[in-house]
């Protein structure tokens, strides 16, 4: 008997994107006009084919994606913002309905997509345990004898009969996993809505999730983080740009992924390299280049020296609170550091008025420890909006030039950061000879 539990094939799903026409407003007159001009040309056109909206365009967020998951799997799925992967686990959870391809799932599905996924806002927490429970297709009895569990699991017995409207987003998420992880359904989908969670709490939930996948069931989780992948899943989807990059052993899988694409040079264009519309956002990277302390491009650096990272951006409009940062990886995916540019003093408020700007950020020498590493960018207003993010862009490596590390062949073991801090001795006694 197969122990497949999931099988899709030629799945795809397609959106209609409407743009904004370049107008600053639209008056009654504008309405009128282009109402009088529409039926003028179905007039002088009436057997014609209907010419097409400027203003729409065809997204196709999967296509032609097909693969088989096992019971008991715990399958990671990764790809960079705007893949394809919180749609493909919407599909999965009957959320949104494919627009081609077929999909048959065999048993109970419990999905953790965002904060309180298939909660009720005026019902309180221990009325929302049942609903959940009975959307499962769970008997009272069986909801009742886990209830206790999972009330201790999320940690909200003192709120349990407020209502969920009124918690803050953390108790949310907390409620949620529980009530998604301890009703056994055959098959747990969870989306990044844990990093809602503080860190004890998302240790729970990943030990929680690699339980319910050694007890047979399936797990499918998206998540940026790969060193969680890895510690968590078995298998795992590399989704770019709605379609199956990579499937198959996590570790092979993630490695791929973080060395996807062309980022061996040391100067990188990205205007362009996503497939998204420049024309609609507020600011973009243009490139990303490393140089080493002689500034010449390099992705092979000494660590005796100082290095130097070069973002070339645009801003399309006048903005402010705008903060700039740049995270550092290993090659496994493990963040080493994050630095960012934020300049929202009193006086300027971050402003940033329309134009080109270029930020060069110092590395410097005697700082990362000999190996492979990799670089995120991004932009945003903080807690308000990702203006631009792009992930794994750059690789670069620190290469062992005969410093007193050398004698140190596993540099893994001692850390990924070198620094030198003051020693202060004293000598507190002597002791006769």
């Amino acid at each position: 008997m197969s122990n497949t539990i999931i099988r899709v094939e030629n799945l795809g799903k397609k959106y209609v994107i409407g743009h904004q026409k370049q107008e600053r407003y639209t008056a009654l007159r504008d309405v009128i006009a282009n109402g009088a001009k529409s039926v003028g040309r179905r007039l002088l056109k009436p057997l014609g084919k209907g010419e097409s909206d400027p203003t729409v365009e065809e997204f196709w967020a999967l296509k032609d994606v097909s693969f088989e998951i096992q019971q008991g799997d715990r399958v990671g799925i990764i790809g960079r913002n705007g893949a394809g992967k919180s749609t493909l686990l919407k599909i999965l959870s009957r959320i949104t309905e494919p627009t081609q391809g077929s999909i048959r799932i065999k048993g109970r599905v419990a999905s953790l997509l965002e904060v309180g996924t298939g909660f009720h806002p005026e019902l309180t927490g221990r009325e929302n345990i049942y609903l959940n429970g009975a959307i499962l297709g769970m008997s009272k009895a069986e909801i009742k004898r886990k209830f206790d569990e999972i009330v201790a699991f999320a940690e909200v017995e003192k709120f349990l009969d407020t209502p969920v409207k009124r918690y803050s987003s953390g108790m949310y998420v907390r409620l949620a996993f529980a009530v998604a992880a301890h009703l056994e359904p055959e098959i747990l989908v969870v989306d990044e809505v844990l990093a809602v969670g503080d860190v004890q709490f998302q240790k729970k939930c990943l030990g929680k999730m690699e339980e319910v996948g050694k007890e047979g069931r399936t797990v499918l989780f998206v998540s940026h983080n790969m060193g969680t992948i890895t510690q968590l899943c078995t298998r795992a989807i590399h989704l770019s740009f709605g379609q199956i990059e990579h499937i198959g052993n996590v570790n092979s899988v993630v490695s791929k992924y973080l060395t996807f694409g062309d980022i061996n040079s040391s100067t990188l264009q990205l205007r362009g390299k996503e497939k998204t519309n420049i024309n609609n956002k507020k600011m973009f990277f243009h490139k990303i280049s490393i140089v080493d302390q002689e500034g010449v491009g390099s992705t092979e650096l000494d660590v005796r020296h100082p290095f130097y990272l070069d973002l070339e951006y645009e801003f399309k409009k006048t903005l402010k609170n705008i903060e700039l940062s740049v995270r550092i990886y290993t090659n496994d995916g493990r963040p080493v550091l994050t630095t960012c540019q934020s300049d929202c003093s009193p006086e300027s408020l971050g402003l940033r008025s329309i134009g080109i700007y270029k930020t060069t950020i110092k590395f410097p020498a005697m700082f990362l420890m000999p190996g492979a590493y990799l670089v995120t960018i991004a932009a945003h207003e903080p807690m308000i909006e990702i203006l631009d993010i792009h992930e794994y862009v750059i690789q670069f490596s620190i290469l062992e030039t005969g410093t007193k590390l050398a004698k140190y062949k596993q540099h893994q073991n001692i850390g990924v950061v070198i620094y030198d801090l003051p020693w202060s001795e004293l000598k507190l006694s002597k002791m006769d000879l």
